[in-house]
């Protein structure tokens, strides 16, 4: 099974950017996507896969939290 996980991007540069996953910051391909800084993305194996809506983004971060509390 494979999961894609959201994060806030941060900044921008070329084909990269840096992304915010509950303060850990990641350099993530953003090649197949455009990305602003400011705005969510679903990441997969180090590629942003899509932009995402923030409600929708905060919802699965959220979600991510309670399952990571009850291991």
């Amino acid at each position: 099974m494979c999961i894609a996980i959201p994060g806030k991007v941060i900044a921008t540069d070329g084909t990269t950017a840096q992304v915010d996953f509950r303060g850990n910051m990641v350099d993530v391909n953003v090649g197949l996507v455009d990305p602003k800084p400011g705005q969510y993305v679903l990441v997969h194996a180090g590629c942003a896969i899509e932009v995402m809506e923030q409600d929708k983004a905060k919802e699965l971060i959220d979600l991510f939290a309670d399952l990571e509390e009850l291991s």
